[in-house]
């Protein structure tokens, strides 16, 4: 693989899981909040 092709690769490993992570510190920190009807 060129330098270009792995340095894509990571960028788009580093979001996916990056975002991932952030949004599970953030469900972590502010629950859902479920409303019984």
């Amino acid at each position: 693989m060129s330098a270009s092709a792995i340095i894509m690769m990571l960028v788009a490993i580093v979001t996916v899981w990056g975002g991932m992570a952030v949004s599970i510190v953030h469900l972590m920190r502010h629950p859902e909040e479920h409303d019984d009807e």
